[in-house]
């Protein structure tokens, strides 16, 4: 596997910015740290990590246009804020560029930029490590977060969550419905175990 990351490295570093590709790294690092700390396969969070933003080299509209060309479903939401895509169109292209077959692993690509309900565990690390990262700087909660992640995930997500909705309803942006879903779902699966309880090993 660690011939094949290598691969994955040496192509996506040809097809992203340099600082995409940087970002991308770091993901895959902090995948693999959470990975340790839950009990992942560290191949399958680094590969997550690492290709998680390969359809970042189009823009939006010409994603709309590959998503329509490969017969990817697209919602009406989506077409009017299609910063989302790319999730989408990544898992394509993990699959068909990239040849993986790994469910688990295109799971967490395809809603890496929504979170959906139920999140299985690959998924959410994916998530919470796109969002705390070493190289991001622009949310305020940044350093709470990059700590609850490690104590507890799923609450981690729940706030990252919690502060996405928020900031996008300050700015008047479209939230997608899948974001909502995801955070309603958390919410209530938080109000069930009766606010924030730690995750253990």
């Amino acid at each position: 596997m660690g011939f094949q990351i290598l691969k994955y490295r040496k192509k996506l570093r040809s097809k992203l910015s340099a600082s995409r590709y940087e970002h991308s790294l770091s993901v895959s690092f902090t995948c693999i740290c959470l990975a340790m700390r839950y009990g992942v396969s560290l191949e399958k969070a680094e590969t997550a990590g690492l290709i998680h933003d390969c359809a970042k080299c189009y823009d939006d509209e010409k994603i709309i246009k590959l998503c329509d060309k490969h017969h990817i479903p697209v919602s009406q939401e989506e077409r009017k804020a299609p910063a989302v895509l790319h999730a989408k169109y990544g898992a394509y292209l993990a699959k068909k560029q990239y040849h993986i077959e790994d469910e688990e692993i295109l799971s967490a690509v395809a809603c890496h930029t929504t979170a959906k309900p139920d999140m299985q565990l690959l998924d959410k690390i994916l998530y919470v490590a796109d969002y705390i990262e070493a190289r991001r700087e622009k949310a305020s909660n940044l350093t709470a977060m990059r700590k609850l992640a490690f104590e507890d995930l799923d609450e981690a997500l729940y706030q990252i969550l919690k502060g996405t909705l928020d900031y996008l309803a300050k700015k008047g942006s479209r939230i997608d419905p899948m974001t909502a879903e995801a955070f309603a779902y958390y919410e209530n699966q938080r109000k069930e175990k009766g606010g924030i309880t730690c995750q253990t090993l």
